[in-house]
């Protein structure tokens, strides 16, 4: 079954219970593929709401109306997105708050009706949906890298169903077992995966025409609701052990009785396991099967690399729910919000208030305003350019400083170069998106002198704290081959050098800065591990790392 058989199948299955299997996870690019998709919906049994991942909670549940109530003197509530059942259409999926998420899990836990549709559109295994949808989602279906010319338009007589809200085929007892035992051996840990399973090899059916169950229902079942969630293969020693054969039954024994019988034909009932892992390893792609195989889940949840800290504040960013809050000069009001508040309680303060006016807003009823700013993320990175590690690995640094620059600039995030060598350091480049100016000054980068690495490390310093101050999140990278032998002030004493590094790795950790020391000498520098240490940063050592290699180890550091 090709990617796109699935996602006619699953739109289809969706039709005939669409509260029961609670959506469809549709992963895809916005363009022309995702919008068959998606107008193929127009045949689903229930109303489409579209929502904003930002949507506020008056929008989501309904609440007052303010106009209305304003005009009319009483009370007028309208209706919000979730007031009746409908299919919620969530564009932008991958970017849902855990807030958003939380309030929609409940919906579809209450089994009210209501069906999501998850437009995944993230561009890297990061940018995932959150668990708490992806777990209440029965359908799931990837179509990213799946052409145009490898698609067809979606009738809208193909999806829809005649009776969608009939009572679904029964299912034999053992059916649930086989899929809670299929979910265990693919490493699926939910117990809704199972249930899920079952509820759309039972929809399967009903589109079938069929009254129970069938071994095709199971089947089509495992690949669409179970495969997509597997996080491993089963390895060998899952199989079931051979079992001794059965002794020849003595022909001086009695036949079976009717109740017997019946028993022995529950028992031909069950769908063996093998064929049911055949069709969950067939719905895989080959790439996910040799993650599979390695033992490695096939979508891990990073943090998202590029941005900075999330900041709370009054002025400026992405807008937030307002809160109650006092009237102190400082915030801003919501007006909207503060109305809304007060106008249920209108009739009742005019009829006890001492004077005539027509609006009472009292300190209970203030709502302020909220935002949320991503601040810009600084990668610093403290270069060693001295003789020492000229002669081993200053090459491989500067192809793994350009690597990451690269992928710094596709992020947008701000970069700054710091070099020491001789007797000191400079700030080659301060922060700067430029990615050709850095470049520049990177291959313009000069080898050879001592090893001032306090003086490297005080400049870096200097750099992310005036980062700070300018709402920035600095994060340090320092390559070096740990051998420092220039004291902060200048002189060649590598005893001072040391407790110099010492002290500054100390006061870099007293002030939060994340960082990261790498060690580039051919055999690793305990000192160095143990300045890592010191600092509060990961230690990676790489000796016989090329450039490509360095670049990602350093990125999937400074993103865990």
């Amino acid at each position: 079954m090709t990617p796109w058989n699935r996602a006619e199948l699953s739109l289809r299955l969706l039709a005939v219970d669409p509260g029961g299997l609670g959506g469809l996870w549709l992963r895809a690019r916005s363009g022309p593929v995702r919008e068959r998709v998606v107008a193929a919906l127009a045949a689903l049994p229930l109303p489409r709401r579209k929502i904003h991942p930002q949507i506020a909670d008056e929008q989501l549940y309904g609440g007052v109306d303010l106009s209305a109530t304003l005009g009319a003197g009483r009370v007028v509530w309208q209706e919000g997105v979730l007031s009746r059942p409908c299919a919620v259409v969530l564009p932008m999926a991958e970017r849902c708050p855990p807030g958003l998420a939380a309030r929609l899990g409940a919906v579809l836990d209450a089994h009210d009706g209501h069906t999501l549709i998850a437009l995944d559109e993230g561009a890297e295994p990061e940018e995932a949906l959150p668990e708490a949808l992806t777990d209440r989602l029965a359908l799931h279906v990837d179509l990213d890298g799946v052409a145009l010319a490898e698609t067809a338009a979606i009738e809208p007589g193909s999806v829809r169903v005649g009776n969608p809200l009939r009572a679904l085929p029964a299912a034999p007892d053992a059916a649930l077992a086989d899929l809670a035992a299929v979910a265990v051996r693919l490493g699926i840990a939910s117990l809704r995966a199972p249930l899920f399973a079952l509820r759309a090899a039972r929809a399967h059916a009903a589109l079938s025409g069929r009254e129970t169950v069938a071994t095709e229902d199971l089947t089509a079942a495992v690949e669409l609701v179970l495969a997509p969630r597997a996080t491993r293969m089963p390895a060998a020693e899952d199989e079931e052990p051979e079992r001794p054969e059965p002794p020849e039954p003595d022909a001086s024994e009695q036949e079976p009785d009717e109740g017997d019988r019946t028993e022995e034909s529950e028992q031909e009932l069950r769908l063996p396991e093998e064929i049911l892992l055949e069709a969950a390893a067939a719905a895989l792609p080959r790439d996910l099967l040799e993650k599979l195989a390695a033992g490695r889940a096939p979508r891990v949840v990073a943090g998202a690399s590029g941005s900075g800290a999330g900041r709370k504040g009054n002025r400026r960013g992405r807008p937030l729910p307002p809160r109650p809050g006092r009237l102190d000069g400082q915030t801003r009001v919501d007006l909207i919000s503060t109305l809304r508040a007060a106008a249920p309680w209108q009739p009742v303060r005019r009829k006890h208030a001492a004077t005539e006016q027509r609006l009472h807003v009292r300190q209970g009823d203030i709502r302020t305003k909220r935002y949320q700013e991503q601040s810009d993320r600084l990668l610093i990175f403290v270069v060693d350019a001295s003789g020492s590690a000229a002669m081993t690995r200053l090459a491989e640094a500067k192809g793994a400083v350009e690597l990451l620059l690269g992928e710094a600039y596709a992020r947008r995030d701000h970069v700054a170069l710091v070099a020491f060598r001789g007797e000191g350091a400079e700030v080659l480049l301060p922060p700067t998106r430029s990615l050709v100016q850095t470049k520049r000054r990177l291959a313009a980068l000069p080898g050879g002198g001592g090893t001032p690495l306090a003086a490297g490390l005080t400049a870096a310093m200097e750099l992310a704290r005036a980062a700070q101050g300018r709402g920035m999140t600095p994060t340090l990278a320092l390559i070096t081959d740990g051998r420092a032998n220039i004291a902060l002030d200048g002189t060649a004493n590598r005893a001072q050098a040391g407790e110099d590094a010492t002290r500054l790795a100390r006061a870099i950790r007293a002030q939060a800065i994340p960082g990261l020391v790498i060690d580039m000498s051919p055999r690793p520098q305990r000192p160095l591990e143990a300045l890592a240490a010191e600092m509060g940063a990961p230690y990676l050592a790489l000796p016989r790392a090329d450039a490509g290699r360095l670049s990602k180890a350093v990125s999937a550091t400074l993103d865990d």
